[in-house]
């Protein structure tokens, strides 16, 4: 079981200013502001998503191909949301909001990339 996942990023204000507009829209904030980092979750007991920049300078952050973070949104309504908040915070498009019947016939997805090129992606199981 998956306890949390974090990404590098290149800009902390530019990342929390996107993270905390799009996540909202998923019933997530942010809880945690560290040096280099900042949480978010439902809860502040349980942060499951982390930004921050690499403690190793000699190795910058950079979106990794094939990397791919899904959060769970509790209705298409949420998914519509992720994603229009993810546009209107600098993202970019990389596959607008609808059925995925390939994963199966109620998958409702959008997916896009940070402003560091991180494929990020809100989904909803539920029928309409």
């Amino acid at each position: 079981m998956i306890d949390h996942v974090s990404l590098g990023v290149t800009d902390m204000e530019r990342s929390k200013a996107f993270y905390d507009a799009v996540l909202k829209t998923l019933g997530m904030k942010r809880f945690y502001d560290l040096e280099g980092g900042a949480g978010y979750g439902i809860t502040a007991e349980k942060p499951v998503f982390w930004i921050g920049t690499p403690l190793d300078e000699g190795r910058p952050a950079r979106a990794g191909g094939g990397t791919h973070v899904a959060f769970a949104a509790a209705s298409r309504k949420a998914v519509n949301e992720f994603y229009a908040a993810a546009i209107a915070a600098g993202a970019n498009d990389d596959g607008k909001p609808g059925l995925r019947p390939i994963y199966h016939a109620d998958y409702y997805g959008a997916f896009v990339l940070d402003p560091d090129g991180h494929k990020i992606e809100a989904c909803c199981h539920r029928q309409e």
